[in-house]
């Protein structure tokens, strides 16, 4: 999962046929390493179709997703892996390498309390058959902290750290994201520093999901943070243009972020390779 990738929102939410024919090269035309794909609805996804796109495109590819509420861990762990267990399975027939994401729970989960030790003992037991099927598939398994508006369960890097130990699989990575982190760490080097012996994959999202570099992130914090601790894992863009409703609700996404999604990769993309490059993170 090394290199510079993009969120495949920037084109489409929907990943089917037309979807991926839309993106794969437009990814390509602007030099990314890797795309992320969202994988909320595997029935509409022609794994062979996609595969053969990025064997044509020379593209690599990570998956993502949240659960959703008929499957999250925290409540019905057997659900859970029913889902994740076909979410790693088309992962797979894609020739992608990883699926990440809100793997334990969902996007807008909450109860109004704190966790619980049921719930969390839940998410253990359905992660960790998780990981034992991405393991046997070939597949690297994440965690992405998001926060507290959007889930009640992870929200911070030492959090994701501490639940891969309760898990106790040996190959779940920690996915960070930047948008997140603006929330909910106590300055953004801190969560790079505690996911460190985890971290793997990181979204760069600016402080609005906007343009990178016209917010409030501090991405030389970020970056030389990054650099450090000698990250070598995947750095994706990750901005949101243009949702479809029910992706909008979740992400709580009312007005437009950014005027185009041309303004995103011609601006804040160009942002983020310049200050990678100056890390030498690429």
């Amino acid at each position: 999962m090394e290199g510079f990738g993009v969120h495949t929102s920037m084109w489409t939410m929907h990943w089917d046929r037309d979807g991926a024919a839309r993106t794969i090269p437009a990814a390509a035309s602007y030099g990314m390493d890797f795309i992320e794909i969202a994988l909320l609805n595997t029935a509409t996804v022609d794994a062979a179709h996609t595969r053969a796109l990025l064997e044509q495109h020379d593209m690599r590819a990570v998956c993502s997703l949240g659960l959703p509420q008929e499957s999250w861990a925290s409540v019905n762990p057997d659900g859970a892996i029913g889902h994740l267990k076909d979410a790693l399975d088309k992962t797979a027939e894609m020739g992608a390498e990883a699926l990440s994401g809100v793997t334990y729970g969902g996007i807008g989960e909450r109860t109004g309390v704190s966790p619980t030790d049921a719930e969390y003992d839940n998410i253990a037991r359905a992660l960790e058959a998780a990981a034992k099927h991405a393991k046997a598939r070939g597949l690297a398994f994440g965690i992405e902290p998001v926060n507290r508006y959007e889930n009640h369960l992870l929200n911070t890097g030492w959090q994701a750290k501490w639940l891969i130990e309760k898990v106790g699989a040996d190959n779940i990575f920690i996915h960070l994201d930047t948008y997140h982190m603006n929330i909910e760490e106590k300055g953004a080097a801190n969560g790079i520093l505690d996911a460190r012996d985890h971290l793997r994959y990181i979204h760069l999202s600016e402080s609005d999901r906007g343009t990178p570099g016209e917010g409030t992130c501090d991405w030389d914090e970020i970056y030389a943070t990054l650099a450090a601790i000698g990250f070598k894992g995947g750095l994706a863009m990750e901005s949101f243009i243009n949702m479809p409703p029910e992706v909008a609700y979740g992400l709580a996404i009312w007005r437009p972020v950014a005027p185009s999604f041309e303004a995103v990769m011609d601006k804040g993309l160009p942002f983020l390779r310049n200050k990678a490059q100056q890390y030498r993170l690429i």
